[in-house]
């Protein structure tokens, strides 16, 4: 009983602290140095990452005012449960070692990014701090 209580208690914690959301300073941004919205490119697209009013930190580390990028690759915010770590999938990319710009390996025809802007559990900032989503032609 003593365990299934420690399990229990353990479970309801980790929900109470994906539910607790840090903010960003005032003025914060984050957006892309490159491309920029309406490009043609051929590939592989270099991505450059921008960021203002905050620092870079590797995820898994805590200091005040920094956090990590994640790119969303044809995928929108609204996708997000932003209540809970941002996903790791083939669409949503995370930068977690602080790596500031990627290159992608992106078919021909048109594409979307935006940039999330993330703590060091992985959480998006509350309100969200993201970039302008950009569309890019891949030639």
């Amino acid at each position: 009983m003593r365990l299934l209580l420690a399990l229990s208690m353990g479970f309801l914690a980790s929900f109470a602290l994906a539910a607790d959301r840090m903010a960003a300073p005032a003025g914060a941004e984050v957006y892309f140095i490159s491309p920029h919205d309406g490009d043609k490119v051929t590939g592989p697209v270099t991505v450059r990452f921008g960021l203002k009013g905050m620092g870079i930190a590797p995820a898994g580390i805590k200091f005040d005012n920094t956090g990590h990028h994640h790119l969303l690759v044809d995928t929108d915010v609204s996708e997000l449960k932003l209540d809970a770590p941002v996903p790791a999938t083939d669409k949503i990319l995370h930068f977690g070692k602080g790596q500031t710009e990627t290159t992608l390996t992106l078919t021909p025809g048109k594409h979307t990014l935006q940039l999330v802007f993330a703590d060091y559990l992985h959480q998006a900032f509350d309100p969200v701090l993201q970039s302008q989503k950009i569309t890019i032609t891949v030639k």
